[in-house]
């Protein structure tokens, strides 16, 4: 089982991403799915999350710039980031929480991060 991210780069302030995670493997069911990041000589926090309901939270500092999404049959979360400012730049992770064979749980898997620079 991993997670796969993608879409990160160089933009321009005021630019826009999409970033993708998939995942593979052999996956029972995905619960909540989430996007963090971590920015150079900073701690790692909750950029926005997602139920498996559809319900979505965000951090107040992206909230109305940034938007969650998910596509349940692709088994992916996307996150598409509108008005980008330089204090975005971070390395942007996903994780989810997984059921997989075996355990009667879930459990929260974390992908490999993708690079975000906004530059000014």
């Amino acid at each position: 089982v991993q997670l796969q991210a993608s879409g990160g780069g160089l933009v321009q302030a005021g630019g826009s991403l999409r970033l993708s995670c998939a995942s593979s493997g052999s996956i029972v069911s995905i619960d909540s799915m989430r996007w963090y990041r971590q920015a150079p000589g900073k701690q790692r926090g909750l950029v926005a999350s997602i139920t498996n309901g559809g319900s979505t939270n965000y951090a107040d500092s992206v909230k109305g710039r940034f938007t969650i999404s998910r596509d349940n049959a692709k088994n992916t979360v996307y996150l598409q980031m509108n008005s980008l400012k330089p204090e975005d730049t971070a390395v942007y992770y996903c994780n989810a929480d997984l059921l997989v064979p075996g355990p009667a749980y879930h459990t929260e898997y974390w992908g490999q991060g993708t690079l975000v620079t906004v530059s000014s």
